[in-house]
């Protein structure tokens, strides 16, 4: 009988080291969870991103104002009988 006990002791010990430390304890769920929330939040910025990007392709297939201005931002690009100025600010 005295044996019974202790190995249903035992059992006991190692559910309860099982439930609160080992794998697929609740501290590792919690983790688990908070990883899978930032991956899902991840996931919806680059969601978004990638939807931009695809509204950029796609307007600049379409229209050559959009080249134009992308041209004019990122090259410094200006057109025939235009005046370019550059104002430099005076470094302090």
């Amino acid at each position: 009988m005295k044996w019974l006990v202790a190995l249903l002791i035992v059992v006991l010990l190692a559910l309860q080291y099982r439930l609160w430390v080992g794998e697929g304890s609740i501290a590792n769920v919690v983790s688990l969870q908070k990883e899978i929330d930032k991956q899902r939040f991840e996931n919806e910025r680059l969601r978004d991103r990638n939807r931009l990007l695809a509204e950029e392709v796609k307007a600049l297939k379409n229209g050559h104002s959009a080249i134009e201005a992308r041209a004019r931002s990122e090259m410094g690009m200006i057109k025939e009988g235009e005046t370019f100025y550059m104002i430099v600010e005076e470094e302090k």
